[in-house]
């Protein structure tokens, strides 16, 4: 079973930048993410949400490739093409998988203008090194499917990051 983190932001830019770290693990195999979205909410307060699966885009592709194959085999693969990518699209609308887009919109409402989100859903991960690799990120645990132990250590590791700049600015 996968587990959902959301984690907040001070800035519009870092959820992106945390998103591309995790991908860096993932390639280390040190992290499995099932879903992944970035939702940023400007300064005017309107809300961006980025996906990290397009459904409708990969739909119109397969959907236009089966539609052009059908359509060579009955001498019509314009026809087919069409067919077949309107279908895809449909259907990738239709399809909701990995993290709910209400949920995603709904949480997005509720943080503060000039600030972002990241939406995770992990299905295993190793948690020293990631906790380890996301102490340089300052953020705040805003809502989680994790045991209460599992989310104390992600917010340590988070809070990290800003107790060293802390540090750093009153040794000056």
């Amino acid at each position: 079973m996968s587990d959902l983190i959301v984690i907040g932001f001070k800035d519009e830019f870092k959820a992106d930048e945390v998103l591309i770290d995790l991908r860096k693990l993932e390639l280390e195999y040190l992290i499995d993410l099932e879903d992944a979205a970035v939702v940023v909410r400007n300064q005017q307060g309107k809300v961006k949400i980025k996906q990290t699966q397009e459904l409708v885009a990969s739909g119109v592709l397969s959907g236009g490739f089966w539609g052009l194959l059908f359509g060579f085999l009955f001498f019509n693969p314009l026809l087919g093409w069409a067919l077949g990518a309107t279908v895809g699209a449909i259907s990738g609308a239709l399809t909701d998988i990995g993290i709910d887009d209400n949920f995603i919109r709904e949480i997005g409402e509720t943080i503060e203008p000039g600030t972002s989100a990241l939406f995770i859903l992990v299905r295993k991960s190793t948690p020293d090194k990631v906790l380890e690799d996301l102490s340089k990120f300052e953020g705040k645990v805003i809502r989680t499917s994790l045991s209460k132990h599992d989310e104390a250590e992600l917010q340590a590791a988070l809070a990290k990051s800003h107790q060293a700049l802390q540090e750093a600015s009153s040794d000056r």
